[in-house]
């Protein structure tokens, strides 16, 4: 499933409280965002219809809480970018970023330690 970039703020702010009242993800996002509560409100209905949003409406007031976890949404959306983006190839999608943005020793050394430890 794709998330659009406003889907990704609202279920960061979920992912972030676990579970929380309207009032509470309203104030998290209002920094950020500017949204008022009847923009979050609307937000995590259209998100509860999708199925990434689960509404306790057995409490009062409702709770809400994401109904996916942040790290199926970033394997997701690895997949997506690099299959649409890289063709699959995920030497291509990481040299491309090595050529544009220098990297430390020290990450340097923890990709040498990935690339070993993946070795069969």
């Amino acid at each position: 499933m794709k998330l659009s970039e406003r889907e990704w703020t609202v279920l960061d702010a979920l992912w972030k409280t676990g579970e929380a009242e309207l009032g509470a993800i309203v104030e998290m996002l209002l920094p950020a965002t500017g949204w008022n509560r009847n923009t979050v409100l609307t937000y995590l209905t259209r998100m509860e219809a999708k199925g990434l949003v689960t509404i306790k409406k057995d409490a009062a007031p409702h709770r809400y809480l994401a109904s996916l976890n942040r790290e199926d949404c970033q394997a997701q959306a690895r997949q997506s970018f690099l299959k649409r983006v890289y063709r699959g190839s995920a030497s291509d999608m990481i040299a491309a970023f090595l050529k544009e943005e220098p990297i430390s020793q020290e990450d340097r050394d923890h990709l040498r330690k990935l690339l070993d430890e993946m070795e069969v």
